[in-house]
């Protein structure tokens, strides 16, 4: 099994199509198991936290992680959790950098 997490982002400038049911499935696996492939389209996880602060704090980590790897996922913030979704719109699908930037922001929480 390949370390996603190793690997950067690279960016989609369109014109290739998104991954299809058996390339998704096979780079699920390779992430952790909270992650959810929503209609073939998009990457979605929710992470608990114990406060407000301590959400903030991982968002504002997301966030610069995003920047680094020119990837910017959905984040939504509330108290105690922070969701995020992942998805190349370029594309309007999913594609390898989607699943590196998702176990990139797993590697966060460790």
């Amino acid at each position: 099994m390949s370390d996603l997490a190793a690997k950067t982002c690279v960016p989609c400038k369109g014109g290739v199509p998104p991954l299809g049911s058996a390339e998704i499935a096979t780079l699920l696996t390779q992430l952790n198991n909270q992650w959810e492939v929503i209609a073939e389209h998009h990457l979605r996880k929710e992470f608990k936290l114990p406060d407000f602060r301590t959400a903030l704090a991982f968002t504002n980590q997301v966030g610069e992680l995003a920047e680094e790897q020119g990837h910017h996922p959905d984040i939504y913030l509330a108290w105690g959790k922070v969701e995020i979704t992942i998805w190349t719109h370029k594309i309007d699908g999913l594609n390898e950098s989607d699943f590196i930037l998702a176990a990139k922001i797993d590697r966060l929480q460790t």
